[in-house]
């Protein structure tokens, strides 16, 4: 319990440092008064002025917490779904988008961009859902799911959806600017609406998880667990439905973002071993604060330009995968 209260600790003071953080510092005690103030004057309760200056509150109320929110909140998802899907597929090297939720929502992304524009996040997020019916319904097998057909029908409409997304770019490359950098992730432009959209599917995947713990123990021992009187049937429905939620919505809002649902829960099972009880909330937690931490260097590696943060993730997960890869070769983790 300590662990797990100093990991919120640690989220709450990064998501102040990286708000008061950019081409503009703001002083941390300025930071917290205009949240403050402006968590008071959405309440209702008519607060008064700031005391930091109307262009201070701009920056920080209207363009650097919401951003840094949704880096949190869609760090906080990936890490979740990921803990899942590792305990669904019994692989710690699963991750959420291994049911082609990312190669539909790229195409949709793609096709938005090219002829609604204004829909981009929303497209992505049907054919994200769309895509984990498709993979769901190749992959069903007289009513059951065959974990090993799931995870190959997951990565052949992948390839498929990939292969679509580039022909999109190709054949509208002069609408696609906005899609090519959604694609490579990026919490720039977040609005608050994009806050609450992943905040209601980040609380609703997360609680039905942890209040289903035991249930994702008993899932590592895979058919064994039906005779531990486990409905498995059931529960991976459920939990491939709950992974496709917090994914798909993490995805429409922010990109393609990769390795964040894959590091966390493994360097958390390190610290808090692999009961779910204490793991899933363990990686959501620090999923969130790696996502924020990603994005944070994004903003000042090259100031002022930002790189996409999917980049800043892929440059330090590509590595810790290829660590869990010699690992599980010498089969130090378990397959």
């Amino acid at each position: 319990m300590k662990r797990i209260l100093a990991l919120c600790i640690i989220s709450a003071f990064l998501i102040i440092s990286a708000v008061s953080i950019g081409s503009v510092s703001v002083p941390l005690i300025k930071v917290l008064q205009s949240i403050i103030y402006g968590i008071k004057m959405n309440l209702g309760f008519g607060a008064k002025s700031p005391g930091t200056g109307d262009t201070y509150f701009t920056i920080i109320w209207d363009i650097r917490f919401p951003r840094v929110l949704l880096a949190y909140l869609v760090g906080f998802s990936l890490a979740s779904a990921g803990t899942a899907s590792q305990a669904l597929f019994k692989n710690p090297l699963a991750d959420p988008y291994i049911l082609g939720i990312s190669g539909g929502a790229s195409v949709g992304a793609a096709l938005a961009a090219i002829y609604f524009p204004k829909y981009m996040g929303m497209f992505a997020l049907i054919f994200a859902l769309a895509s984990v019916y498709v993979v769901y319904t190749i992959s069903k097998v007289d009513g059951h799911i065959p974990v090993d057909t799931l995870l190959l029908a997951g990565i052949a409409f992948g390839f498929f959806s990939s292969a679509i997304t580039s022909y999109l770019v190709y054949v509208g490359r002069e609408k696609i600017h906005n899609a090519i950098f959604w694609l490579m992730g990026t919490f720039n432009g977040a609005l608050w609406t994009d806050v609450k959209l992943v905040f209601l599917s980040s609380f609703t995947g997360f609680l039905f998880l942890i209040l289903r713990w035991k249930e994702l123990n008993l899932l590592l021992f895979g058919e064994e667990s039906i005779a531990l009187g486990l409905d498995v049937s059931f529960y991976r429905k459920a939990i491939i439905f709950v992974i496709s939620l917090l994914t798909a919505f993490a995805v429409s809002t922010s990109g393609i973002i990769g390795f964040v649902g894959l590091i966390s829960p493994h360097a958390m099972r390190i610290i808090f071993g692999p009961n779910h009880k204490r793991l899933l909330p363990a990686s959501a937690l620090f999923g969130g604060s790696l996502m924020v931490m990603a994005d944070m260097f994004a903003r000042i590696l090259i100031k002022p330009q930002e790189i996409p943060v999917g980049i800043v993730t892929a440059v330090f997960g590509a590595p810790f995968f290829i660590y869990l890869l010699t690992k599980r070769k010498r089969g130090e983790i378990y397959a």
